[in-house]
């Protein structure tokens, strides 16, 4: 028998949509809420919107009775699709979407409660009681975007670029570690725009720097996906000098050609991917790239994107996200001369080709190493540099030294 007296997210897309699905947990549950489930909908492609959809259907059918309420940036950014399901008690947007009252079973709720994405200005921790990952805690630092790449709606969906504060994160880190995080990973939408919101404008290395600091008991620190070309020099510094900062990078390129990224309304060019990723293998030879990579983007010619699977293999990229281009109602790149569906799915399906290879390559250098990983339990742990690593049975959460014996072409094999 399904529990009456429960509350479900079911969450869809990026790590911050996580975050927020286990704030909306916490306050949920504080509030009262019986027999509740959230869809927490994407919005970065079409098909993350059409399994959101399918979500709430599927919910209905198995949660018979219950109030089922989408948020999330799909939800902020199409209200009225969701709102049009009959399934669908609620739509909540991203102003209200973290908010306690929201959640307050006590309290009437409009149907839709959709606002300004751009009017949000909370980008605060979650509450003491929310859940974290284990043994990987994702922690919070910013949300929100100020640019405007012509693919991308996700600033619709959260708004402008807020930081939260330096004395929050590190609060937010001690408690995910007292509450068993092994390590803690920084995230944001647009990471390295942190501090430009804040007073004297501090930048993400220090933010780093203070966090190694003042958390002591914190054993490893990640970062995840930033845009190389607003990297500071104090986080160069901080990957060169702090053993504890993961060696592992995962940049934002979408295109490795040049008219390509122009077109996407990026802020880099080939030759600045190029110049940074040698940089930082200077300061951190152990370092491991991954990157986003869009197939497919609208008036790619072949040569355009070779110049991508070429970009891959002269960074080193050992982890390629690739996404096939999927236009987004209201951008500039909807507009734009569109590839057909087979060419996108031909151009992914190279690139995933491109990227196994990559990765294989990756595991042959690590082979014989000697690597601190930390279980993720099941047999499978992690390396600093990302590396899946394949181990004896260890608890989730403890760090073993392991030697390298081979790979299956996915993971590395612990002797």
């Amino acid at each position: 028998m399904i529990p009456t007296e429960s509350v479900e997210i079911l969450t869809f897309g990026c790590r911050l949509n996580a975050l927020d699905g286990e704030t909306i947990r916490a306050q949920a549950l504080e509030g009262g809420a019986k027999n509740l489930v959230v869809v927490n909908a994407c919005a970065v492609t079409a098909e993350a919107t059409r399994q959101a959809r399918q979500a709430v259907r599927r919910a209905a059918r198995e949660r018979p009775g219950a109030e089922i309420v989408v948020t999330g940036c799909a939800a902020q950014i199409e209200p009225e699709r969701f709102a049009a399901m009959p399934e669908v008690a609620r739509v909540v947007g991203a102003a209200a979407k973290t908010r306690p009252e929201t959640w307050d079973a006590g309290r009437a709720h409009p149907r839709v409660q959709v606002g300004d994405a751009f009017a949000t200005c909370d980008a605060g921790p979650p509450p003491a009681s929310a859940e974290i990952l284990r043994p990987r805690a994702f922690v919070q630092v910013q949300t929100g975007c100020d640019h405007r790449c012509t693919f991308c709606v996700i600033p619709f969906g959260r708004g402008a670029s807020r930081s939260t504060a330096p004395e929050a994160v590190v609060a937010e880190i001690r408690r995910v570690v007292a509450r068993g995080a092994a390590e803690a990973v920084l995230t944001g939408v647009d990471l390295t725009s942190w501090g430009d919101d804040l007073a004297g404008r501090p930048r993400l290395g220090a933010l780093v720097r203070r966090v190694l600091r003042e958390v002591p008991e914190l054993r490893r620190l990640r970062l995840s996906s930033l845009d190389a070309v607003e990297v500071d020099d104090a986080l160069i510094a901080a990957f060169a000098e702090e053993e504890r900062l993961a060696p592992h990078l995962h940049l934002s390129l979408q295109s490795g050609d040049d008219m390509i990224l122009k077109r996407m309304k990026r802020r880099h060019s080939r030759a600045d991917a190029l110049r940074f990723c040698a940089r930082i293998r200077r300061v951190r030879p152990d370092v491991a790239f991954g990157a986003d990579v869009i197939a497919g983007f609208p008036t790619e010619t072949d040569a355009m994107f070779d110049n991508t699977r070429r970009l891959l293999e002269d960074c080193g990229v050992a982890y390629a996200h690739v996404f096939p281009y999927s236009a987004r109602p209201g951008t500039p790149a909807a507009r734009m001369p569109q590839l057909s569906g087979d060419v996108v799915k031909a151009r992914a399906a190279a690139l995933r080709e491109t990227g196994a290879a990559l990765l294989g390559r990756h595991l042959d250098a690590r082979v014989g190493a000697r690597l601190t990983v930390l279980s993720e339990g099941s047999g499978v742990a992690r390396a600093a540099d990302f590396s899946t690593v394949r181990i004896p049975d260890a608890p989730k959460g403890a760090f073993r030294d392991v030697d390298v014996s081979g790979h299956d072409g996915r993971a590395l094999i612990a002797a």
